[in-house]
């Protein structure tokens, strides 16, 4: 007997164009991949123009596998006037970045690396710096992780 799940299904934000295509599983969800990184690691590109810059994760399109580095790929955007007197600006903003461009990065070592995942004593699953054994998911990771998504909600909010 099939019935309605009780969880509710968070909405998925994409950034599509118009004229753009996203492969569906049969139940019309988009296919989302798999990725290495999330929202919060500091990575190193590794290739294109911007190439050996370091940066922070701001954001992951899972439906595209691409994401968007602090303060990297600027693109210029015209912006129109929305009132009558107001001028119309030009603004950078942040340009995606396929995700097998990026690849993590120790602060600590300076060096770059793929990731690992293995289970700690305590039966919990996290990933690792396959170089240098560091621990991407701590915990202190996380808190830090909330606290500057909470700044940032408060401030486009207040915008």
């Amino acid at each position: 007997m099939q019935g309605k799940s009780s969880e509710k299904q968070c909405p998925i934000v994409m950034r599509l164009k118009r004229w753009e295509r996203k492969k569906c599983k049969p139940n019309s969800l988009p296919i989302l991949h798999k990725m290495h990184v999330k929202i919060g690691d500091t990575v190193k590109i590794i290739s294109g123009h911007e190439k050996g810059k370091v940066g922070e994760i701001t954001r992951v399109f899972k439906h595209n596998s691409t994401v968007i580095v602090k303060d990297t790929n600027l693109k210029t955007k015209h912006v129109k006037s929305r009132e009558e007197g107001e001028p119309g600006q030009i603004i950078k903003i942040e340009g995606a970045i396929h995700s097998s461009n990026v690849m993590l990065y120790s602060k600590d070592q300076n060096v770059t690396s793929r990731v690992g995942h293995k289970v700690l004593d305590n039966g919990k699953k996290v990933r690792y710096l396959i170089k240098t054994g560091e621990i991407i998911d701590t915990t202190e990771n996380w808190k830090k992780l909330k606290e500057a998504t909470k700044k940032t909600e408060e401030a486009a909010a207040a915008a």
